[in-house]
């Protein structure tokens, strides 16, 4: 497993997690068998919201004792299943009682993200902000029930609200070339551009993000369904999401072993199999000349991380400080570019690379 730091709290999360809307596929006994096998790979964040209340039997066996320590746990606060299948609320009252049923059900007192549910709209918004939800959320925070506050949506401006009161260390958000480059869902709200911007606003606020919905519910694998009519594979959509800033973790959907398996499979996967350039020629041409830190201009002849100093430059452009001391940490900066062209030939997006080096070798001034 390869791990990332939670910015907010220092824990080591590993890069693949478990997103488990569709396990009520599998039975109790291959649940828990994914569940442990998981565990004993390394994942440690697991969402907790399958489609079936069915799915809860085998997650409960595997994650019971001492795996309860060995798991950091997505809870959510507006996931409801009094009808035996997941449903969505905004009422206090309910969305409360079933945050600690959950709870009751895993045999344990805390969650280590508790989740503000799946807020998309501005109504919505307002409703759980003033209804008793955030009022609960907070107080769970404090009294260590929830040790890291989080929230869900897919919607850009919902997430600058959530991100504007400063109270939170995690967020769900969906990540994939579809969404980003696309008006074809409603699960990706936003133009290209301001998810971009977005991405560096959750790096900037040291909120870590799990990444929903990385292969587009699937139809990013499938080339009959695709909106780019070819297929990626789960190796290049993994590594897009966890090339954008603030990323910590993807959350894959699985369904069973063979899913599990499959996921995992990326943490062998080459740099070739991983390398999702490609994705360059279906980008619009809006969304050309942007730097999209995916490394396939590597290798620099003089050894600058040319997608590093570009995300320190475009985190330091919003006031990240913290990006200004990284930029100046590297052993290599911009202003070391000899202007070969080698990065302006590789770039599938079409980024200037070496203008754009010495535009950030101007800005740092080292």
């Amino acid at each position: 497993m390869e791990y990332r730091t939670l910015p907010h709290g220092g824990e080591k999360i590993g890069v693949i997690g478990l997103g488990m809307a569709g396990i009520h596929q599998a039975d109790a006994r291959e649940t828990e068998t994914m569940v442990r096998e998981a565990l004993d790979a390394g994942v440690n964040v697991m969402d907790f919201i399958p489609s079936e209340a069915s799915a809860f039997e085998g997650y409960l066996r595997a994650l019971s004792g001492a795996n309860r320590q060995r798991a950091m746990l997505q809870v959510h606060i507006g996931a409801e299943y009094t009808t035996g299948k997941y449903g969505w609320t905004t009422d206090a009252k309910l969305a409360a009682a079933e945050f600690e049923k959950r709870l009751s059900d895993l045999g344990t007192d805390y969650a280590d993200f508790g989740f503000i549910h799946c807020i998309d709209e501005d109504a919505d918004f307002d409703k759980i902000m003033n209804g008793g939800i955030w009022d609960y959320a907070q107080r769970r925070k404090a009294d260590g029930t929830i040790r890291h506050l989080a929230f869900s949506t897919h919607t850009t401006s919902i997430a600058r609200k959530f991100l504007a009161t400063e109270a939170f260390d995690w967020a769900m958000f969906s990540i994939n070339p579809m969404y980003d480059y696309t008006n074809e869902s409603t699960y990706g709200k936003g133009e290209a551009s301001d998810r971009a911007t977005l991405y560096r606003e959750f790096e900037a606020a040291g909120v870590g993000v799990s990444v929903m919905k990385a292969f587009a519910g699937g139809q990013l694998l499938d080339a009959t369904q695709s909106p780019f009519s070819q297929a990626l594979t789960r190796e290049q959509c993994i590594a897009y999401a966890l090339d954008k800033p603030g990323v910590t973790c993807v959350l894959p959907g699985v369904r069973g072993l063979e899913d599990l398996h499959d996921v995992l499979s990326y943490l062998d996967a080459s740099p070739e199999q991983r390398d999702y350039s490609i994705i360059g020629e279906f980008a619009p041409p809006s969304d050309k000349g942007a730097c999209v830190y995916c490394n396939h201009c590597q290798p620099c002849p003089v050894g600058i991380p040319i997608g590093l100093a570009n995300k320190y430059y475009d985190l330091a452009r919003l006031g990240d400080e913290l990006a200004v001391d990284h930029y100046r940490n590297l052993e290599h900066r911009a202003s070391e570019c000899v202007q070969c062209g080698h990065c302006d030939t590789r770039c599938p997006f079409g980024c200037k690379q070496s203008n754009r080096m010495a535009e950030i070798a101007e800005y740092f001034g080292v």
